[in-house]
């Protein structure tokens, strides 16, 4: 009798595993390590520090850092056009487990596209270096309700063109990393809807971007609205777009340096609409023309003590042109381009007191996914030159030629040269900033070689250097250099 009850159950329960694997259709995983080696020189423009700490040894002003990045993805595909992906990450530099201390390293820490920037430590944590990490984890349904939808619901990687706009969301969970542009956790909390109606394509989103405790009033929400089209010829295509970014304060808030303060009525609203254009096209076989621009307003309230919100009225712009006209002629496949971009900025920055009225013309970057340079890109957003000093991401004027090449199939070369300059003079009560006098803020070179060892793995090397222009004083005027060394496994 016994025998037979474990028969039984033995029959019971593999039954219910034949039809629950009978309702996966395939399960794939997947991932990939990454090692970098960092080499930085003089991040804050200064080779002669004469802080307690640095005492004037140039030697200081050397970092250097091993990290490791590694990520198990796995996607499972149901039955009934039903979907589920989930990627774990393990992001951590070497040595910096429990005997880390905090304080190890200074730089500017916060998410890098915001108003709000703080300088303050930066070294892992004890023990943080070892956690698990969920970056992603979301449904997909297919067909949802109706043919050509299709819903996703869960934290999930959002890129919208050329990420100009919309694109990551970055985070260094426990402050784990020394060079936290080199996170791999970017996804967003959301709900994505998207229309297919070939040649049209139609995205709808949320994005819970920061939750504030409970309270209804406080959080930071994405909203956004998305229209594609291909074209038939010219290999053409073009989006329209609008994305709201819901910041919403209450009470009196702060942050290094910014006494943030309420409004009169007690709600503070650092709202931002973004309508914006974008379409490329191929003019002849050989080029490509690709133009963005794009719009916000909505109200700022975020970067100096303001009573008031003020009236956004920004823009930006983003121009490519790239010739491959020399691909098939020649045996380094050698491919040149230009780009310019635009960021509008606020005047005089620097010095908005608090009673700061009028349109407010500062470029807010959202949060754009685009990155174009090494070091530059990153400046008083994860590292600091100087308290006042003008982000990258706003007020700014910036040219990019660059020039790829592969010498043979497995190895490509891309020199990349940048020139920055501000749109408005960045006014400033520190003496190391030229005040209202010069806008040049100095040009960088970066070269990233990559070598295809097998299809499987891959070595990397980038080294960029940044050369300060006129609108740094004496004290940060000194060449900022970096050095990347990259491999990566994929599986």
């Amino acid at each position: 009798m016994k025998l037979f009850k474990v028969m039984c159950v033995m029959a019971l329960v593999f039954a219910v595993s034949a039809i629950a694997y009978a309702e996966t259709q395939s399960v794939k995983v997947s991932g990939d390590i990454t090692v970098r080696g960092l080499a930085r020189n003089n991040y804050d423009l200064n080779a002669d520090d004469a802080s307690a700490a640095n005492t004037g040894s140039q030697s200081t002003n050397m970092a250097t850092s091993l990290m490791s990045t590694t990520e198990i993805q796995i996607d499972a595909d149901l039955t009934d056009n039903v979907a589920g992906t989930v990627r774990l990450v393990n992001q951590r530099v070497w040595g910096a487990g429990d005997n880390a201390s905090a304080g190890d390293e200074t730089g500017i820490v916060a998410n890098p596209f915001t108003d709000q920037f703080t300088a303050a430590a930066i070294a892992p944590g004890t023990g943080a270096s070892f956690d698990i990490l969920l970056d992603l984890a979301y449904i997909e349904l297919k067909e949802f309700l109706y043919s050509p939808l299709t819903l996703k619901i869960g934290r999930q990687d959002i890129w919208f063109g050329k990420g100009f706009i919309i694109g990551t969301n970055m985070q260094n969970p426990q402050a784990a990393l020394y060079a936290p542009e080199y996170t791999a956790i970017t996804s967003f909390d959301a709900i994505r809807a998207t229309l297919d109606y070939d040649p049209w394509t139609i995205d709808a989103i949320f994005a819970k971007a920061d939750e504030n405790y409970r309270r209804a009033d406080d959080d930071i929400n994405l909203f956004g609205v998305n229209v594609g089209y291909v074209f038939d010829d010219y290999n053409a295509e073009m989006e329209g777009y609008w994305f709201f970014k819901q910041d919403r304060f209450t009470g009196t808030l702060g942050a290094a340096g910014m006494g943030l303060i309420s409004s009169i009525n007690g709600n503070c609203d650092n709202d931002v609409h973004t309508f914006g254009l974008r379409g490329s096209f191929d003019p002849l076989e050989d080029w490509t023309v690709a133009l963005e621009g794009a719009y916000q307003g909505g109200h700022y309230l975020g970067a100096q003590s303001q009573v008031e919100e003020r009236t956004r009225s920004a823009f930006a712009i983003d121009a490519i042109a790239e010739c491959r006209y020399f691909q098939d002629n020649f045996a380094w496949k050698p491919v040149l381009s230009a780009e310019y971009i635009f960021y509008s900025g606020e005047e005089n920055m620097g010095n908005v007191t608090a009673d700061a009225a009028g349109e407010y013309q500062g470029w807010d970057p959202m949060f754009r996914g685009k990155t174009d340079t090494a070091i530059r890109e990153w400046q008083n957003v994860y590292y600091g030159t100087d308290e006042a000093a003008a982000p990258s991401f706003t007020n700014q004027h910036q040219i990019i030629i660059k020039g790829v090449v592969e010498p043979t199939d497995s190895l490509t070369a891309e020199l990349a040269y940048a020139h920055f300059w501000l749109a408005e003079p960045w006014a400033t009560v520190t003496t190391a900033v030229n005040q209202n006098t010069e806008k040049s803020i100095g040009s960088e070179v970066d070269l990233n070689l990559t070598w295809d060892y097998t299809e499987d793995v891959q070595f990397g090397l980038l080294t960029g250097m940044f050369f300060p222009g006129a609108y740094f004083g004496s004290g940060q005027d000194d060449t900022a250099t970096d050095v990347v060394g990259t491999v990566t496994l994929n599986f």
